[in-house]
């Protein structure tokens, strides 16, 4: 375990992250870079951008109190010393997609009352659960909820817009490839600690996978809303703006209907579960689809 834990160490995130890949940057992006003009400057592509940022405000929202909350629930000092650089990570993540939305025209006085207009209520339901783990300091369930189930679900997310932005909007491609390194680095000491330490617990195998199954069920049913109220893509083809022929899993996602898109996420988010789960010894639990 120890071996383990070394690679975690604050002195491995501060030669890798801060004086690493975040180097020279502001706000997760390199200086200078600005939200383009096309999407500024158009009220219907402004707000679908508004409507997504405050998706990764409130699911970064949601890591940041599990992350602070389960250090005094870690088993051992190395665990409660990664958990911290994750809680400094995850206010980072939070402070950059905050500065999107101010970035995209939102007022400081207006960020709370955008935040509620537009969170999605499936995505609060999939917070509350992990949160309500996280309250009673289970140190299992929490780092499953948080570092394999809301760190792998956004690390997907994270690659698909990566990908979708990278010609259109390099600033926000930027942010979000600071926030992928982050999570890969979560989504790792998750498997890792918790797998050994379900090995000396295994009663706590059913109580995780029925977490599992449940915050799955909101995961996707936030993707099928989020999708269904997206307006992107029918108006870049109303203004005759050219889609970015962007790989993501073997796909081109200029060629895809936005039902598609959806089915691709939903079917790569799920797949990464099984495999992380099953590395740890855990059975993935397939939720119904909403």
């Amino acid at each position: 375990m120890n071996d383990f834990l070394g690679a975690y160490s604050i002195q491995h995130w501060l030669e890798s992250c801060p004086q690493g890949y975040l180097e020279d940057t502001q706000f997760g992006h390199r200086g200078g870079e600005n939200e383009p003009s096309f999407l500024i400057d158009n009220e219907v592509l402004r707000e679908d951008a508004i409507r997504t940022t405050v998706q990764l405000v409130v699911g970064e929202r949601c890591a940041l109190s599990a992350s602070s909350g389960l250090i005094n629930a870690a088993p051992d000092e190395a665990s409660r010393r990664f958990l911290a650089t994750q809680t400094l990570d995850e206010a980072r993540h939070v402070e950059v997609f905050t500065q999107r939305l101010y970035d995209l025209g939102v007022r400081k006085a207006d960020l709370e009352t955008t935040v509620e207009r537009y969170a999605n209520p499936n995505l609060v339901k999939f917070a509350e659960i992990l949160l309500e783990k996280v309250d009673r300091k289970d140190f299992f369930c929490g780092v499953v909820g948080q570092n394999i189930v809301l760190e792998g679900m956004a690390f997907s997310v994270f690659e698909m817009m990566h990908a979708m932005n990278g010609a259109q909007n390099p600033k926000f491609a930027h942010t979000l490839s600071g926030t992928i390194a982050d999570e890969r680095r979560h989504v790792g000491f998750g498997e890792n600690r918790i797998g050994s330490l379900l090995r000396e617990h295994p009663e706590k195998k059913s109580e995780i996978e029925r977490m599992q199954r449940d915050m799955s069920w909101f995961m996707l049913a936030t993707f099928a809303e989020a999708f269904r109220e997206n307006r992107t893509d029918a108006e870049l083809d109303r203004i005759g703006f050219e889609r970015s022929h962007a790989t993501f899993h073997g796909a081109d996602l200029a060629e895809l209907s936005l039902e598609e898109m959806e089915g691709l996420l939903a079917n790569t988010v799920l797949g990464e579960f099984k495999t992380r789960l099953s590395r740890i010894g855990l059975e993935y639990q397939s939720p119904p689809r909403p």
